[in-house]
């Protein structure tokens, strides 16, 4: 919104103005906005979350004991809060002639969607049975692949179709017709993956700024030819707008952390979890770098499979590989406490950005 009117003002004489022109000016003031709108709107937003959800979010009985105790009677829908922020602040400063900004916004704002309503359901009954799984996937599923043709209908003929692969500068796959199922999958799998990691305050948001910051850099990059040329990127021009939508998911993020840290007065619950995981997968999908987003999101990755294989391992023999699963309830299980457990996780998915990072230079 700024930058369309800002660009119809600004001239070679006008300096100040010609700043909404740059996005890194922009992005840092997608931040700065988003954080600033995530801090004023929070206190009462939960006061409202409060008197609607009288008593908080239901508790699974099978989870950590001390969930029972500690946990119940907190909010949840949280991740309003994040998309208030992340999109008012989007709509401000970026270019809203881009056709990836709208892509990947829609796309969040689809599986917040469907993260909304299971939240709804979960409270209004009182129990932890949301949106059925098969209902639940399918919406998952086609809006992602929605996203996924929007994002290849954009992306340059040489690459719409085509896998790129992280330390290998001239291999890409081509995919063909499959490309749409592939980002199907990347994107409702980066969308559960962050919704099995959301167990503890503060644990999943952290990684997805983590994540955020990563390919907001990743999307300024590849957006411009000349650094691309100059990594051996595969350029995708426009998708450097989508550095500002990565900066106001950084600032959103860290403003609900500002809740969220333990204890936390706010869960973000599916609304925000669902919406954190398709917004990564859709701008790793936009970008190119799909398998980045694997070693940057390590983290989520990890916790996804330890519960497939529970799953897996407890149906064909009875008995189970971690103590319960995902696995922070395993460490939880151990005796570990909460704050040691969400900040050891942090660290590794700190450790994880900076391995992602390092893919664009060993190119």
């Amino acid at each position: 919104m700024l930058y369309d009117l800002f660009q119809q003002h600004a001239t070679s004489h006008t300096s100040v103005l010609n700043l909404f022109r740059y996005i890194t000016f922009r992005s840092g003031a997608a931040c700065m906005t988003a954080l600033l709108i995530s801090l004023c709107l929070g206190n009462p937003l939960i006061a409202q979350l409060r008197r609607i959800q009288r008593e908080g979010q239901p508790i699974r009985k099978l989870g950590p004991e001390r969930h029972l105790i500690e946990k119940v009677g907190t909010p949840t829908m949280g991740g309003v809060l994040i998309l208030l922020s992340l999109f008012g602040s989007t709509l401000l400063w970026a270019d809203l002639t881009n056709g990836f900004v709208w892509a990947v916004m829609l796309t969040t704002l689809a599986f917040g969607a469907v993260g909304f309503a299971d939240d709804y359901l979960k409270l209004s009954r009182r129990n932890t049975d949301g949106v059925s799984k098969r209902m639940r996937l399918g919406c998952e599923f086609s809006a992602s692949l929605i996203g996924g043709i929007w994002l290849e209908c954009l992306m340059p003929p040489d690459l719409a179709n085509h896998l790129a692969f992280p330390f290998v500068k001239d291999l890409l796959l081509p995919l063909g017709y499959a490309f749409p199922l592939f980002a199907m999958i990347t994107i409702t799998g980066f969308g559960n993956a962050v919704n099995f990691t959301d167990g503890l305050d503060g644990l999943a948001i952290v990684p997805a700024i983590v994540a955020s910051l990563v390919f907001a850099l990743i999307s300024y990059l590849v957006g411009n030819h000349i650094f691309a040329d100059y990594l051996q990127l595969h350029a995708v021009p426009g998708t450097g707008e989508l550095g500002v939508f990565c900066s106001a998911l950084v600032g959103a993020g860290l403003g609900f952390l500002w809740f969220n840290a333990p204890p936390a007065a706010v869960f973000m619950g599916d609304t925000g979890s669902l919406a954190l995981g398709g917004a990564l997968g859709a701008v790793a999908v936009a970008v190119k770098h799909e398998l980045v987003l694997c070693i940057v999101g390590g983290l989520f990755v990890v916790e996804t499979f330890s519960v497939i294989i529970q799953v897996f391992w407890y149906k064909r023999t009875g008995r189970r590989v971690f103590l319960m699963a995902p696995l922070h309830h395993h460490f939880e299980k151990k005796g570990w406490a909460e704050s040691k457990i969400v900040i050891r996780f942090w660290i590794v998915s700190i450790v994880l950005g900076l391995c992602g990072l390092a893919t664009l230079k060993l190119r």
